[in-house]
């Protein structure tokens, strides 16, 4: 009987992440473009310092 069972602790010590993911993930963790979150929050601390 063939075991076609996965041992995953021996899959992870092979894995290594591909150049792309680590660029994509600077470019994401470093991205200073401004998102809804940012506007709300300008917007609410605009309202709070004119009453």
């Amino acid at each position: 009987m063939v075991n076609n069972m996965l041992n995953f602790d021996e899959e992870i010590k092979k894995f290594h992440p591909s150049l792309e993911v680590e660029d994509t993930e600077d470019a994401i963790y470093n991205n200073t473009t401004t998102d809804i979150t940012d506007i709300v929050i300008d917007l609410l601390k605009e309202v709070k310092d004119n009453g």
